[in-house]
C-alpha cells in the first residue's frame, strides 16, 4: 500500500506539496474539508486531474485530521494506491429514498457481497437518521462484513453538511466504500470518555431521532433547566452535554448529541435514535477520560490486525469532543499516534456522527462524542 497525504489552506496553498505523486496508480483518495472548500469546488477539480483513475470519496467537516494536526477550513488529501485490494464505491440521496433505513439498505444491495471485506460509510450530518442507516446497512451486508465511518460536518454552524463519492459534493448524500482482497486486514475500535451525571429519566414521547419528553414532561424544558446559561446556545452547546441512552438492562449504553431543537414543539432531534422506553441521563467531559478513550479506540484496531501494523488509519471524533477539548484538542490524535506507531498515516475529521463496534464482536452502531477509528493494511 503506497500513500501520499497532503493539505490545502487558503493563506499556505498545498503542502507538503502539490498532490498528484501518485498519479494514474492512486485508487482511492479520501478527502476531508471545511464546507465552505469543498462548495469551492476548485481544489477538487485538482485532485480529479491528479488523480484521474482514482475513486475520490469525502466529506464535509468540522475540523480536519492530518496526522497529529487539527485544522479548520482546510483540505485533507490522503491518496492511496492498493497492492492487493479492490475498491467499489456507490452513492443515494437520501432525497431519492424513502427514509434512511431504505437508503442503508440500497447501498447495501449495490455492493458486490463476494469477496467483500469491509464497508466504510460517509453520510450527510443532519438529514440523516444514522441509527436506521446502520441497520438499513447491517441488514442486508453479510454477518462478517463490519461498518465503519462517519457523519459529516459543518463545524459548529449546523447548517448543511457534504458529501462526495466520485462526483460534485452534495447535501442529502451517503456513500459507501466497499473493499474486497483477502490481503487487506482492518482494525475499528470507538470509545468515548464522558461521564454520566443527574438521575436516568424515562423516554416517555418520541419518534425516531425525534425526542418529545422524557418522565411525561417537555424534553426540551427539562434539558434547558439543567444547561442553565448555556442553553443560549444551543444546539451548538448541547455538544457540550449530550445523553447517555439504554434501552434494555445490561446493554451497552451510547451517546447521542443533539443536532437541532424545536422550540415550538419542545423537542430534540439527535444523529440516531432515542426509543420509547430507553433511558438517559446527562453527560459532562472529563478532560483526562476523552483522551484515553481516544488511546483505548485505538488499542482495540490492533485486534483486528493480529500480527500487522497499519499502513492508514482514519479518525473519526466528534465535533463535541474538539469542542470541549479545545486548544487541548490535539492530545487524542498524539494519544492515537502514540499506540498505533509512526509507520501509520492519519487521516480523518471531526463529525456529527460515528459509525462502529464499540469493540470485536459488538454489534454495529451510530455513536456521538467517540474516537472511531479504522484503520488498514495489507499483509
Amino acid at each position: 500500500m503506497k500513500i501520499e497525504q497532503n493539505r490545502w489552506m487558503q493563506a499556505k496553498g498545498w503542502e507538503p506539496q502539490t498532490p498528484g505523486r501518485l498519479g494514474e496508480s492512486a485508487d482511492l483518495v479520501l478527502l476531508f474539508g471545511s464546507t465552505a472548500i469543498f462548495k469551492e469546488k476548485v481544489s477538487i477539480a485538482t485532485l480529479q486531474k491528479s488523480y484521474p483513475k482514482a475513486l475520490i470519496l469525502g466529506c464535509s467537516t468540522a475540523g480536519e485530521i492530518c496526522g497529529t494536526q487539527v485544522t479548520d477550513e482546510a483540505l485533507v488529501v490522503t491518496a492511496v494506491d492498493f497492492e492487493a485490494t479492490q475498491i467499489k464505491g456507490s452513492c443515494v440521496n437520501i432525497a431519492d429514498v424513502d427514509g434512511s433505513h431504505q437508503a442503508g439498505q440500497r447501498l447495501a444491495e449495490a455492493l458486490d457481497k463476494n469477496g467483500l471485506v469491509h464497508v466504510f460509510v460517509l453520510s450527510d450530518g443532519l438529514k440523516v437518521n444514522g441509527s436506521e442507516l446502520v441497520r438499513g446497512l447491517t441488514k442486508h451486508l453479510p454477518p462478517e462484513v463490519i461498518v465503519t465511518g462517519g457523519l459529516s460536518g459543518d463545524g459548529a454552524r449546523f447548517q448543511e453538511t457534504l458529501v462526495m463519492c466520485g462526483g460534485t459534493p452534495a447535501p442529502g448524500t451517503i456513500a459507501v466504500l466497499g473493499l474486497y482482497g483477502d490481503r487487506l486486514k482492518i482494525g475499528y475500535g470507538s470509545l468515548g470518555g464522558w461521564d454520566s451525571f443527574g438521575p436516568e429519566r424515562l423516554v416517555t414521547k418520541a419518534t425516531g431521532n425525534v425526542l418529545y419528553e422524557f418522565d411525561g414532561k417537555p424534553a426540551l424544558d427539562l434539558y434547558k433547566q439543567y444547561l442553565g446559561d448555556h442553553a443560549k446556545g444551543l444546539p451548538a452547546t448541547g455538544l457540550l452535554f449530550p445523553l447517555n441512552l439504554r434501552v434494555r438492562e445490561g446493554d451497552t449504553a451510547v451517546v447521542r448529541t443533539i443536532l437541532s431543537v424545536n422550540e415550538q414543539e419542545r423537542s430534540m432531534t439527535f444523529a440516531g435514535d432515542i426509543p420509547v422506553g430507553g433511558y438517559v441521563r446527562l453527560m459532562t467531559a472529563n478532560f483526562e477520560r476523552l483522551i484515553d478513550g481516544a488511546a483505548g479506540a485505538a488499542k482495540a484496531c490492533h485486534q483486528g490486525l493480529a500480527s500487522s501494523t497499519p499502513d492508514l488509519a482514519v479518525l473519526i471524533s466528534c465535533v463535541g469532543r474538539k469542542l470541549v477539548l479545545k486548544q487541548r484538542i490535539e492530545e487524542e490524535v498524539e494519544a492515537v499516534r502514540d499506540v498505533l506507531g509512526e509507520q501509520a498515516v492519519l487521516t480523518g475529521f471531526y463529525s456529527y456522527g460515528e459509525i462502529s463496534p464499540f469493540t470485536r464482536n459488538a454489534k454495529c452502531e451510530l455513536h456521538n462524542q467517540t474516537m472511531t477509528i479504522t484503520t488498514f493494511s495489507e499483509s
